[in-house]
């Protein structure tokens, strides 16, 4: 029995094979229905994963297991097709090896897919990136690259860091934006390059050349440019209304060159167009220097010369003929200004709103009243450090600037409550106010202050003899004022 079953098992082998070789020789190789069920399965499998695959390059992360150096492992390829399939998630368990399960979660890995966004929304986040990432970008794919460098991204450059090669950057970048208008950047309108010591003349000179559009230009701390730089940018770029060259010690001086005076049309009065210019910390400025400033940028409306150590009331006498729409002036840490130089400051009159005086040691009382008498729509007022004015001229500038909204007299020990209580009776909109090192002050000035200024939002009384009783009534008139004190009991 056991024989004629094992040789009936046998037998039917052998037929089984005998089928399957005629099947494969014969010439329609017509396969069997069972067959035809598993090649189906498998094709219905096999393309559902690869159209619900998203790009590994955009979705796999590289520390995702089966993705090693930016491509896939052996687990994650196909070797009927040869195509690469991105593993999002981890390997589905064996028994939900299903096409119907598959098919669930196909419409959240399409979802994942940045690649779906359309393009105008992909410009919208790419004009959130600073210029390095917006060049990162160009290099993901193709289509990356073409929004990357589409032109409404490209009306502002930022570059940034000490080490970074400025000059040779420039050239690239103007000379990718030139590919569709030759030679010139159309859209570009702003370059901002601050803190990078390694932009030279030849960064400057490219810009002059390539952006004859550009409206903005900040080179703050590149202290290896030179007037010459800055006179083929304010030439060649007749737009240009913004100008920062704080930091930048070379530069004495801005004008047109030779070549464009000359060019100039008598109508144009060889006039530079910028409005504002900070040329703070430029310890080489001189009259005279400043002088050829005022006579060739006389629009200026806002003009920042801090710590330019050589200017004298000379130079502000100059400005004051040629620049009479200035709005905001700042002279702090020049030494050499005196109450001289607030008389011709105060020829303003009521177009000055922002004045900084700070630390400027020979203004007095007789400089505040001229400035207080003529510019009555002053807002702002820093005078810290200038020991000479005392409560006559705090008194004379509240009565006569009644919408000042910040005051700084700090380290002006002449200064006491009785100024403080003229100030608080005229100044109600007053909303922040720097009294530092004030010697003379005490609790009580600070609650008159209180008590009729209720918009006060900032005030510093460090260093200042003050009761923690007087610093309580304070907060509690003024409930947004920030108060900075030294008074370890407050708090």
């Amino acid at each position: 029995m056991g024989a004629n079953n094992g040789k009936q098992y046998g037998s039917e082998g052998k037929g089984s094979s005998s089928i399957s070789s005629d099947v494969s020789s014969s010439t329609d190789h017509t396969p069997t229905q069972a067959q035809k069920n598993v090649a189906t399965s498998e094709d219905s499998d096999l393309s559902m994963r690869t159209l619900s695959t998203p790009s590994p390059a955009l979705i796999c992360p590289p520390n995702l297991p089966g993705f090693q150096n930016g491509r896939g492992s052996s687990t994650s390829s196909s070797s009927i097709t040869g195509e690469t399939v991105a593993m999002v998630h981890s390997p589905p368990p064996t028994r939900l090896t299903h096409p119907l399960i598959r098919l669930a979660s196909r419409p959240q890995k399409e979802q994942a897919s940045i690649e779906r966004l359309p393009d105008q929304c992909m410009v919208q986040i790419f004009s959130f990136l600073p210029t390095n990432q917006l060049c990162r970008c160009a290099r993901v794919c193709r289509r990356w690259y073409n929004l990357a460098w589409d032109p409404r991204l490209w009306r502002t450059i930022r570059l940034t860091g000490e080490t970074i090669h400025v000059d040779r950057a420039l050239k690239v970048l103007t000379r990718r934006l030139c590919q569709d208008t030759p030679n010139v950047c159309l859209m570009l309108e702003t370059v901002t390059v601050s803190g990078c010591r390694r932009l030279t003349d030849r960064g400057l000179y490219t810009i002059a050349q390539c952006c004859p559009e550009l409206r903005r230009l900040e080179v703050s701390g590149c202290y290896n440019i030179s007037n010459e730089a800055v006179f083929d940018v304010v030439s060649l770029c007749p737009n240009l209304e913004h100008l920062d060259v704080s930091g930048c010690s070379k530069v004495t001086c801005i004008s047109l060159t030779r070549e464009a005076s000359i060019k100039l049309s008598p109508l144009h009065g060889k006039q530079i167009s910028i409005r504002y210019l900070d040329m703070t910390d430029c310890f080489v400025l001189e009259d005279e220097g400043l002088h050829t400033i005022a006579a060739h940028c006389t629009q200026l409306t806002h003009l920042y010369l801090r710590r330019c150590v050589r200017l004298t009331d000379e130079g502000l006498r100059y400005l004051m003929i040629y620049c009479t729409s200035i709005k905001e002036l700042s002279v702090s840490d020049c030494r050499f200004v005196s109450d001289f130089g607030l008389r011709e400051i105060a020829k303003l009159e009521a177009r000055l709103r922002y004045l900084s005086i700070a630390h400027c040691g020979r203004v007095t009382d007789v400089g505040i009243r001229y400035v207080a008498k003529y510019c009555s729509k002053l807002r702002y007022l820093n005078a810290r450090g200038c020991e000479g004015i005392t409560d006559h001229g705090v008194e004379y500038l509240a009565k006569n600037c009644t919408k000042l909204k910040s005051l700084d007299i700090g380290k002006c020990p002449l200064v006491s409550d009785t100024g403080l209580e003229c100030l608080a009776l005229n100044c109600f909109n007053l909303k922040r106010l720097s009294l530092k090192s004030c010697e003379s002050i005490t609790g009580q000035g600070l609650q008159i202050v209180a008590a009729n200024c209720f918009d006060l939002q900032m005030l510093n009384v460090q260093d200042c003899e003050v009761s923690v009783e007087a610093l309580r009534f304070v907060k509690r008139h003024c409930k947004r004022c920030v108060i900075e004190h030294t008074n370890p009991a407050f708090f």
